[in-house]
């Protein structure tokens, strides 16, 4: 029974969506835990997306209005959750396998655990079969914020308690108030966390936080500015470190 087991609020953010939106409902549609409430927050689109979301019963909740961005209709879709625990699924991600939230809720379940992350896979636009890029978390500590790496944000999952607790996502961070968040929540609060060794969510290439060059420093600026509000040294020459291990989640792919 549905009582038994707690329901997980699964977020979803569209804006013109439509190229992708259906292999992410689907991705939702096809888990087979039994208890998800997945919310739908759209930007008003000026295309389909809001059709093709009405194509899915599963969906529990949908509003399309105007918001301050991407990180504005995650507050608002948080605010709106009913369930027990939180995610973030990206309008152009999938979940890598049927099971992915079984998993998450085992683990959030148990005693110690108050937080999980786990791997995410990038594919390419061409063919989907094709993994261009893998972001493993393992090794992960959260003195690691200091030095530019954080956990893949998309297989965050904690309980909606430690939102109203500890901290929304602050609009005044235009690229990574990801970041922010969860050093609010893994570094400041301690939240207690358990790291899943697998793939959980499959994404294509994109997001506000990639691409130019202007606004990779941006990032690098916003990290280094939300390190210091809460109390962790960095600076830019320390974030550099991280670009020959980035790089190698390019050349050695996981199959």
């Amino acid at each position: 029974m549905l009582q038994d087991i707690p329901k997980v609020s699964i977020i979803t953010v569209t804006y013109n969506s439509a190229a992708t939106i259906k292999d992410t409902l689907q991705s939702v549609a096809q888990q087979d835990y039994g208890n998800i409430e997945h919310i739908i927050v759209d930007g008003l689109s000026s295309d389909n997306t809001v059709e093709l979301v009405r194509e899915f019963p599963h969906v529990a909740q949908c509003i399309s209005e105007r918001d301050k961005g991407m990180y504005d209709g995650l507050n608002k879709g948080i605010k709106m959750c009913t369930g027990k625990y939180v995610g973030i699924l990206n309008s152009d991600d999938f979940f890598s396998y049927d099971e992915a939230i079984s998993t998450v809720v085992e683990a959030l379940e148990s005693a110690d655990t108050e937080a999980v992350f786990a791997d995410v896979k990038y594919i390419s636009p061409a063919d989907e079969t094709k993994i261009i890029r893998y972001c493993a978390s393992k090794g992960w500590t959260p003195e690691k914020f200091a030095k530019g790496y954080m956990p893949n944000h998309p297989t965050y999952y904690t309980a909606k308690k430690n939102y109203d607790l500890h901290g929304y996502f602050e609009l005044d961070y235009k690229i990574c108030a990801d970041y922010e968040l969860l050093i609010k929540h893994l570094y400041k609060a301690r939240l207690r966390y358990k790291y899943l060794p697998h793939c959980l969510v499959t994404m294509r290439p994109g997001g506000i936080s990639n691409g130019s060059l202007s606004k990779r420093l941006t990032l690098n600026k916003e990290i280094v500015q939300a390190c210091k509000a809460h109390g962790m040294n960095t600076n830019l020459l320390k974030l550099s470190g991280k670009l020959f291990s980035k790089s190698m989640e390019y050349i050695n792919p996981k199959a």
